[in-house]
């Protein structure tokens, strides 16, 4: 009998922390390396709210806390909802956990049956298949190809509906590629799910406010009478730069809400009191850094797309909202290294960037589209430019033949 159960077996590690992980031990090797594959942005957590994290501590804000997260905490969630969405919800029909990919999982858990179907469009993040899989779900990826600007169309969602499909997963704006769902858009999608009463609708927004010259919009405001069948979920994460404080939250039905309570209550019971002290200044205090967190991350996408076509090989289209650019790598493929090491996939060429030219990106691979790459953004200019002028090289340098499939096969 083995101790690890099965599962498991099907579960992969993190691509995102994989690569993360292999750039900080070259790095302890001596190597210099420039770390492009974390979704974390590199501002400090503002200081209004450093400060109320800090006060929190001082005033004994230290014990356990509700399952679903202080009362006040969720009031302010309560208030954001109403305020930037025109969404309204009782107090028990808001739950907050560790971060919006704990309150990702637990709606999972608390919801799906064997050979339950949730249906997500691809690319995607990297954990979503795997959570559905590691709560018994059946993940139905469905390709929202680069030509439609990343995005499901009504058709393909239809022909994926099954008898046992439970949830679509929305992720706008998106990881990895940054396209943003119009109203439009949703409002169409929203058309083929009132066809199909028994699909459930997971809208990950956690990138809602990081959005450049499009409006945002969420699945419940813009078909607002199906909300009894969508679950809304944010954080503070990416917007504060709070990825280490680790609160999210889920917006959504009064029973799914307390199956989520159920299933936290039995893991983490809740996050942790001094974050949630945090998250009250984060969501209902001044918003005005904002504007200048926005304004420095379009700076350096358009840095990094203006470079990008620069490159022989890659290509990428401007991403709407988050801090990524997904890139094409099929014009290197093919191509042999100075090694005389073909590169035949997404994984070997974001290998070869880290392991010659000291650039650690994320396989597209790992967010189930080939091939493509993802630089995330979120970091200094300085940074940006000394990684862009590496991979330039590399592209450079690479062979400017493209071999043959028999060729590729006989080195191989």
């Amino acid at each position: 009998m083995t101790l690890i159960s099965k599962r498991l077996a099907a579960v992969r590690p993190s691509a995102t922390k994989a690569m993360t992980a292999r750039a900080a031990a070259l790095r302890e090797e001596g190597n210099d390396v420039v770390t492009l594959s974390q979704g974390e942005p590199d501002f400090d957590t503002p200081d209004n709210v450093q400060l109320a994290g800090i006060n929190a501590i001082r005033n004994g804000k230290t014990r356990y806390t509700a399952v679903a997260g202080v009362k006040p905490l969720r009031e302010a969630i309560q208030h954001k909802l109403q305020r930037d969405n025109g969404l309204e919800y009782d107090i028990d029909e808001i739950t907050v956990g560790c971060g919006a990919k704990q309150v990702v999982f637990n709606a999972l858990f608390a919801s799906l049956d064997p050979r339950d179907e949730v249906i997500i469009p691809t690319p995607c993040w990297v954990s979503y298949p795997d959570m559905v899989r590691l709560a018994g779900g059946e993940p139905v990826l469905v390709e929202a190809a680069e030509r439609h600007g990343f995005k499901l169309r009504p058709a393909e969602l239809e022909a994926a509906i099954t008898p046992r499909t439970k949830w679509l997963m929305l992720n706008s704006p998106n990881n990895p590629t940054g396209a943003v769902y119009s109203k439009a858009e949703l409002a169409a999608l929203a058309e083929v799910l009132r066809r199909h009463a028994h699909v459930h609708v997971l809208s990950d927004d956690i990138y809602e406010k990081l959005v450049y010259d499009v409006p945002f919009a969420t699945m419940a405001s813009a078909a607002p009478d199906l909300c009894e069948r969508i679950l809304t979920i944010n954080g503070v994460s990416k917007s504060t730069a709070m990825t280490g404080w680790r609160v999210g939250y889920g917006a959504g039905p009064k029973a799914l809400i307390k199956a989520m309570n159920t299933v936290q209550g039995q893991t983490s019971s809740h996050t942790s009191s001094i974050s949630q002290y945090a998250a009250i200044e984060a969501i209902g205090g001044p918003q005005d850094y904002l504007d200048a967190f926005v304004a420095e991350l379009k700076k350096r996408r358009d840095l990094v797309v203006d470079r990008v076509r620069q490159m022989p090989g890659l290509r990428c289209r401007v991403p709407e909202g988050a801090f990524y650019v997904f890139i094409s790598c099929a014009g290197v493929l093919g191509k042999l290294t100075a090694s005389g090491k073909v590169i035949e996939s997404d994984m070997d060429f974001a290998m070869y960037l880290l392991e010659d030219f000291g650039v650690a990106v994320v396989p597209g691979s790992g967010f189930m589209a080939s091939p493509y790459i993802r630089i995330s953004y979120a970091s200094s200019v300085e940074e940006l430019e000394r990684a862009c002028s590496r991979i330039l090289a590399a592209c450079v340098a690479l062979s400017e033949g493209v071999l043959s499939h028999e060729q590729v096969k006989a080195i191989a």
